[in-house]
């Protein structure tokens, strides 16, 4: 039977380029990039050009690349590290409701510390509203951080403006973005939209796990959460990741064209909601503007558990939301103020570039067989 893979926000299948990578670099270059012979100077060649190469999607020097274990790391790096180094000019902090549980938990230490938390509400579309946001940031915030794209519903987070809000307040804050689920898939300009950190993670890009990116613009000052090493200007020091990093290069390497992929995407998007709404029982969240590599949605009535339950022996695999949530309530929908029912029967597609419009029948056709199944069994 074949496999209908719609998860791949949570993670995706490894592109076989950054599999090949990886094993070349734990079998043939296999040197310590910080030794000083052939052995190690190759190996730290294989890790700058995957730093090139993240840093040319981006716009950015390489310099300004930091390597991580992945999006969490990225996430509390930077908030931990700019939290610290500004603590002695505010200690307020702007983040939002529907953050992820990376920048929420460390949010939620930093409130112990004695810093100053605002977490920004959202509208019906899981969207901050502008005005409120303009009237949050004052002198005395340090930091604002907010997502890109959000990983449960799509929601694209107006990034673009708050640079602007920041200086308008004359505010000494720190921007930080979690790029996570929109980096290879959205345009993303650091510099020209005034981002001071930035966060990336290879899994969801068709990389391996374990190994992300922090973009640090050129002259910003954080207090590094790792001590002992002298690697990667001792923000992150210790011998790095050389396979994971190199193939998380190789994935960004065969991305596919930005604005072709996001087209495509949106075809298959606009599919799967006509598909959807032909059924009775299903109601869409994410808005029609969202990022359409997610399409969140309920089967009002059939809690997600089980429906997951029922998908999967059907060897369809989605998820009920962040995979990081271990299955509890989503906050975002929370946010959103839908209905408990709704979000008791959430369930989140994720597309990639391996989906097509045969896994969107297939899985709508099992949808519709599992909601009469369990309606029949009541």
């Amino acid at each position: 039977m074949k496999e209908i893979y719609l998860d791949n926000s949570a993670t995706t299948v490894v592109c076989p380029e950054a599999a090949q990578k990886a094993i070349q670099m734990m079998t043939e270059i296999y040197g310590n990039p910080s030794s000083l012979h052939t052995m190690g100077f190759l190996s730290q060649t294989e890790v700058d050009k995957s730093r090139e190469r993240i840093a040319a999607v981006l716009s950015v020097n390489k310099e300004e690349i930091i390597f991580t274990s992945g999006g969490t790391e990225s996430n509390n790096t930077a908030v931990f590290g700019a939290a610290k180094a500004l603590c002695r000019r505010g200690k307020k902090i702007i983040t939002t409701a529907v953050e992820h549980s990376s920048v929420l938990a460390a949010m939620q230490v930093l409130e112990k510390q004695g810093f100053e938390v605002v977490y920004l509400p959202v509208n019906e579309q899981g969207c901050v509203r502008l005005e409120e946001l303009s009237q949050a940031i004052d002198s005395q915030t340090i930091l604002v951080s907010m997502m890109a794209v959000n990983n449960e519903t799509g929601a694209i987070q107006p990034i673009e403006a708050v640079r602007k809000m920041i200086d308008r307040a004359k505010s000494p804050a720190l921007f930080h973005v979690d790029a996570v689920q929109a980096f290879g898939k959205m345009p993303l300009k650091p510099k020209k939209w005034g981002i001071d950190l930035l966060s990336v993670s290879s899994h969801k890009i068709h990389g391996p796990k374990g190994v992300g990116a922090l973009y640090i613009k050129k002259g910003t000052h954080i207090v590094p959460l790792h001590y002992g090493g002298e690697q990667q200007r001792r923000i992150r020091p210790g011998t790095e990741a050389v396979p994971l990093i190199c193939a998380m290069g190789e994935a960004v390497r065969v991305l596919p064209d930005c604005q072709q992929e996001w087209e495509q995407m949106q075809t298959l998007n606009a599919y799967a909601r006509q598909r959807l709404s032909a059924m009775a029982n299903v109601v869409i969240h994410s808005s029609a503007d969202s990022m359409p590599y997610i399409l969140n949605l309920s089967a009002v009535g059939f809690r997600s558990e089980t429906l997951l339950h029922h998908l999967a022996q059907k060897h369809i695999y989605v998820s009920g939301g962040s995979a990081c949530a271990k299955g509890q309530k989503s906050h975002v929908l929370t946010a959103m103020g839908l209905p408990k029912e709704y979000i008791d029967s959430a369930i989140r597609l994720s597309f990639s570039r391996y989906t097509t419009r045969e896994d969107i029948d297939y899985f709508c056709e099992e949808l519709e067989n599992a909601c009469q199944t369990l309606a029949s069994s009541r």
